[in-house]
């Protein structure tokens, strides 16, 4: 996936493409989760749209990302396939990671997508240490770390800045401040005005822009990564956007109202890019409609090949485990695969 250039009508409608495929996956994920049909949590992207796809689409396709927790939207922004994705989230083996990480933990190194993570704030350190090989190889690349306000009073989260910024190291630190870390309002989390503020400590530049204007973003992350690749060092941004669903499926949301999301949704992402593509004639009221029900379509080929899609064999959970060779790991894997394991 190379770069889109949004200031180009063939960029805008790729922009408007990436955005409504993330929000039809993750609302047939939410649906099917609902249904009973995907294990473990599920944390949807819905209402964040903007954020990555504006970030990812000012990236080069051997620049890396990390994500969080809530990864889906950065998975697709950065170009993964849907099967591939759906997979993971039914435990199935064609998943990106053979379907032992599920919804919180897809990866694909060769994408530049080092990893969606449960553990909130561990994307930056990862981030850092992509930008410091980068900078070592004399690679023309970034990192960029996607994180949440909440993992913002993380201490790695500043170990992983002071280093990249001490260093001069060619990474992006990008917060999607949804309002919210988990159940807790922002404004009860930090004792900053934006969490831009944060790069000061630092000495690096930090911006707070619109997360529902995907325009903003893009810009904003395409002058960080110049910034980056002219040797000068990290750039700190604050997207200020809003998730439409709980923190997880099944959340029952007692710290807000149906009012403050109806609010936001009023300054939504997709519908103000949409009108502003149509006024512009760069789209057409059809042209949308037929995009909207394309992606439907390809959303639901992916759920229902995932769907029959194979388990993983319980031999197999052992491998994939260790760069190197761990006999004891060998030997009971071998035993796994022969016995179960019952002469263990």
């Amino acid at each position: 996936m190379v770069a889109i250039d949004i200031e180009t009508q063939n960029g805008q409608k790729e922009a408007l493409r990436r955005m409504l495929t993330i929000r039809a996956f993750d609302t047939k994920a939410g649906e099917l989760f609902g249904d009973g049909e995907l294990p473990g949590f599920v944390h949807l992207y819905i209402g964040e749209e903007a954020v990555g796809v504006g970030a990812c689409s000012a990236l080069e396709e051997d620049d890396y990302i990390t994500s969080t927790h809530r990864g889906h939207g950065h998975c697709i922004a950065k170009g993964l396939e849907l099967e591939e994705m759906m997979s993971e989230l039914y435990g199935k083996a064609n998943g990106y990671c053979n379907g032992k990480g599920g919804s919180m933990h897809i990866a694909d190194v060769d994408a530049g997508m080092l990893g969606a993570n449960g553990i909130v704030g561990a994307g930056p350190p990862l981030a850092t240490g992509a930008a410091l090989t980068s900078q070592l190889k004399g690679e023309d690349t970034v990192a960029l770390a996607f994180f949440g306000d909440g993992a913002v009073a993380q201490g790695q989260i500043h170990e992983a800045i002071n280093l990249a910024a001490t260093w001069d190291l060619p990474a992006i630190f990008l917060v999607e401040n949804n309002q919210f870390g988990e159940g807790t309002p922002v404004e009860k989390q930090h004792n900053l005005q934006n969490l831009s503020e944060t790069a000061e400590a630092y000495n690096i530049p930090g911006f707070t822009v619109d997360g529902m204007d995907v325009t903003a973003v893009y810009e904003a992350v395409k002058e960080a990564r110049k910034r980056a690749l002219e040797r000068d060092g990290p750039t700190f941004i604050e997207a200020d956007t809003y998730r439409y669903r709980g923190h997880f499926e099944g959340d029952q949301q007692p710290y807000r109202t149906d009012e403050d999301i109806a609010i936001w949704k009023e300054n939504d992402a997709i519908e103000r890019f949409r009108e502003r593509l149509i006024d512009a004639g760069t789209i057409t009221e059809s042209e949308f409609d037929k995009m909207e029900s394309e992606i439907s379509e390809q959303v639901e080929a992916a759920a229902e090949t995932a769907k029959e899609a194979d388990y993983p064999d319980p031999s197999e959970a052992y491998d994939d485990m260790f760069n190197t060779s761990v006999p004891e790991i060998n030997d009971f894997a071998q035993q796994m695969r022969t016995d179960g394991g019952e002469n263990r």
